[in-house]
């Protein structure tokens, strides 16, 4: 395994991520073990939730994930073995069945409160808020429409002060951002440098070989702020391992159970795919390693957000961490790109 530090902290964490969202839908809790048992052995510290998770979010299933996540904790006695990161859901019709107060300071305390009791752990090493309050374009919306009905208040100054509070207390660590833009990064960033508060340490946002759009400008701020890219499907929802282009995948796998996400399959995104797809066996190896390499290897990632729904997926993933893409391969890479840039935003 590689490792990296949580950006301006001491904080050891791998290179790779354990995503967990798949976890209480998908996966039971006793293969939600299984998976968390073979990523530490392989030196996965990292692991990854939210108080929304599983994914598709129901009121039925919410917080389940990280009930896992606890009973392993105590299972195993290895919460000083693990960097543990949460997030409080956002604001929407989508977590309405959450709270509808959005990041106001008692939805955040009690966010962190349940999620602790949840994880069956005292603190949370990262925290982080799971996407903006504000109407932006954001989960697969290509460009910004500034909305005249959006009731959002700049409220990015009490947001901290709240997970101020909650630092201060000794129950969260670090807080970082997830699904945020340019303008609202930096807009904590100036917050929290004028306030004297909690700094953003990191950014979770979606990135792969069919979405680069975090290479625009918040790339920049990733580089010149020291803000760390934790970054969450970089397989594409399972596209970018070529199992349905190939007519592979099984009856569970992620799109065939919930067809309604199809974000990534697109037809401008399928025909990206397949030219990766190709680029990536006419040099022996997997798709789903060269694309993991690829995201492994970008300097403003901090951490690559991995998931998978059995140990065989889970093996090839992490295994991506030992393979290193040479100059050629990265400019193939780049020339697709090119040609097809981020078909899947």
């Amino acid at each position: 395994m590689k490792y990296t530090t949580l950006p301006n902290t001491d904080i050891k964490v791998s290179k790779i991520c354990l995503g967990s969202m798949t976890w209480g839908n998908q996966n039971t809790e006793a293969q939600s073990h299984l998976q968390l048992d073979y990523a530490l052995d392989q030196g996965v510290n990292f692991i990854d939730t939210a108080e929304l998770y599983p994914v598709p979010a129901t009121k039925e299933t919410q917080g389940a994930t990280s009930k896992i996540i606890g009973t392993w904790l105590k299972k195993t006695g290895k919460r000083d073995k693990v960097i543990l990161a949460s997030k409080i859901a956002g604001g929407g019709d989508y977590t309405a069945h959450i709270r509808t107060t959005g990041f106001s300071k008692q939805s955040i305390k009690d966010a962190v409160n349940n999620e602790l009791i949840r994880l069956q752990t005292d603190y949370i090493d990262l925290f982080q808020l799971h996407w903006p309050e504000r109407t932006t374009n954001t989960f697969g919306v290509r460009d910004y429409q500034h909305s005249p009905k959006d009731v959002w208040q700049d409220n990015f100054k009490e947001v901290l002060e709240s997970l101020n509070e909650v630092i201060k207390e000794g129950k969260v660590r670090n807080i970082g951002l997830s699904n945020e833009k340019a303008w609202g990064t930096m807009r904590y960033l100036e917050e929290s440098r004028k306030n004297k508060l909690p700094r953003p340490l990191t950014i979770q946002n979606a990135y792969s070989l069919i979405n680069r759009v975090y290479e625009g400008d918040m790339a920049e701020i990733s580089m010149r702020e020291n803000i760390g890219l934790l970054v969450y499907s970089p397989m594409a929802f399972g596209v970018l391992s070529g199992k349905y282009i190939n007519n592979t995948a099984t009856e569970d796998s992620r799109l065939k159970l919930f067809p309604r996400f199809a974000r990534y399959s697109s037809e401008q995104a399928t025909k990206a795919t397949k030219k990766y797809l190709d680029l990536a066996e006419a040099n022996n190896m997997s798709l789903a390693q060269m694309s993991l390499a690829f995201v492994n290897q970008r300097e403003f990632v901090t951490s690559n957000i991995i998931g998978a729904t059995n140990l065989v997926q889970l093996k090839e993933n992490i295994d991506s961490i030992n393979l290193d893409l040479n100059e050629a391969i990265l400019n193939s890479i780049n020339e697709i790109h090119n040609v097809i840039p981020n078909p899947a935003p």
